[in-house]
């Protein structure tokens, strides 16, 4: 039996509020998606629109990913965090008070410029407070924050939605996303052994070392295949619900919620079972689950619900088998000194890959003068196509890398 590192009663309170952190990000960027059947007919936008403004989000924090890089090993991770959090929070309050699609956009895109660095910190604060066996366990006990949304946040958003207007969500958003802040504010401990580690030189020369190693270069083309394919499918779903499946108004939230009540449990079982048996030879198991189940989801026509939402919750296995896994691993990727800069081009490139994804998924799909979704096939393909190319990129990750289970 392998070795098990278990938690400090202070690292479960570091997992919990990252994990919180995370919730409150993750939904900021998934209430967009069920707000899609919404958002355009009350706003008067297209598919495409639509695309943008999700693209808008995911360019802008790639970009601030980008421009953070060079600066991220230079300062306290919890004080970095804060700003960035901070920023985040009234982006938000923006994007609620929107009146026009300009505005909304505009709104996107600045929360994007603070968000986007913001999952790179969380990334470096759990390499450097968890050993690479806590990883796995670590990373699937935050992503429950992906079910949790789903759970709390998306059932909720659109109840308020449906109430009050696609305004409410983001306002829910701000309201939670300040008690975070004030709890990490007044109990996270600072991070800063990596400052002992930094060489003396300047944040384009920090940049430029971080984006030539060619190990490091491998986790980046990976990251960037992985995303390019799980945002394909993400922005269309709830509008592919409605009117491709047959599911209603009022059965969406129900559908989001069940999901989430279910893949919830996924998560620490994968982080689990990463560290258990190998985080590569789960990445391998999601993958698998992913490709069967992309291909049965894309093309369902009507469907009964209790089918429809069995069919997400497999799906949604099979993207946590693969998610979890591959961030464990990449996370021992990079040296200490490197390691913030190293998670933020990881992230620049996740969010600028998703944003390329929504853009071609905008423009590959369309909607028919029924309301239908078409050619969302042609996306699970392409899904399926990263699917298998990330399976070879993580082989040699795996290699790199000391998950010899």
């Amino acid at each position: 039996m392998p070795e098990k590192h278990n938690f400090t009663g202070y690292q479960k309170f570091v997992v919990a509020v990252l994990a919180f952190l995370q919730f409150t990000i993750i939904l900021d960027f998934m209430i967009i998606a069920p707000l899609g059947a919404i958002l355009m007919p009350a706003l008067s936008i297209t598919p495409a629109q639509f695309g943008w403004v999700v693209s808008a989000y995911a360019f802008s924090a790639g970009a601030s990913g980008l421009l953070a890089a060079g600066f991220a090993d230079r300062f306290d991770r919890k004080k970095f965090l804060l700003f960035f959090y901070a920023g985040f929070v009234l982006s938000t309050l923006f994007c609620g008070l929107a009146p026009t699609y300009p505005f909304l956009l505009a709104a996107r895109m600045m929360t994007g410029v603070f968000a986007g660095v913001i999952g790179s910190i969380v990334l470096a604060i759990i390499a450097d407070l968890f050993t690479f066996d806590q990883r796995g366990r670590v990373m699937g006990f935050v992503q429950t924050a992906f079910a949790a949304s789903q759970i709390l946040g998306l059932p909720a958003g659109l109840y308020f939605a449906n109430g009050w207007g696609w305004h409410a969500p983001f306002l829910m958003i701000v309201s939670v996303s300040a008690a975070v802040g004030v709890v990490i504010w007044l109990k996270l401990k600072p991070v800063d052994q990596h400052l002992k580690l930094r060489l003396d030189h300047s944040p384009l020369h920090h940049l430029r070392t971080t984006v030539t190693i060619p190990k490091y270069l491998l986790a980046f083309s990976t990251t960037a295949f992985l995303t390019l394919g799980g945002f394909m499918l993400m922005p269309f779903s709830s509008a592919f619900f409605v009117h491709n499946l047959g599911v209603s108004f009022e059965q969406l939230p129900l559908a989001y919620l069940i999901g989430g009540i279910c893949t919830i449990f996924v998560g620490p079982l994968v982080g689990r079972a990463s560290d258990y048996f190998g985080k590569f030879k789960v990445f391998c198991f999601g993958v698998s689950v992913t490709i069967v189940m992309v291909t049965i989801y894309t093309h369902l026509g009507i469907t009964p619900f209790p089918v429809v939402v069995l069919v997400n919750v497999l799906l949604f296995a099979g993207i946590f088998s693969r998610m979890i896994p591959s961030q464990a691993l990449m996370s021992a990727i990079p040296s200490p000194e490197n390691r913030g800069s190293f998670m933020s081009v990881n992230s620049s490139l996740q969010q600028m890959s998703g944003g390329v994804a929504s853009v071609i998924a905008g423009m590959i799909v369309y909607e028919a003068a029924d309301g239908k979704i078409m050619n969302f096939d042609v996306l699970g393909y392409i899904l399926i196509g990263t699917a298998l190319i990330t399976t070879v990129q993580m082989y040699f990750i795996h290699k790199l890398v000391p998950d010899k289970k």
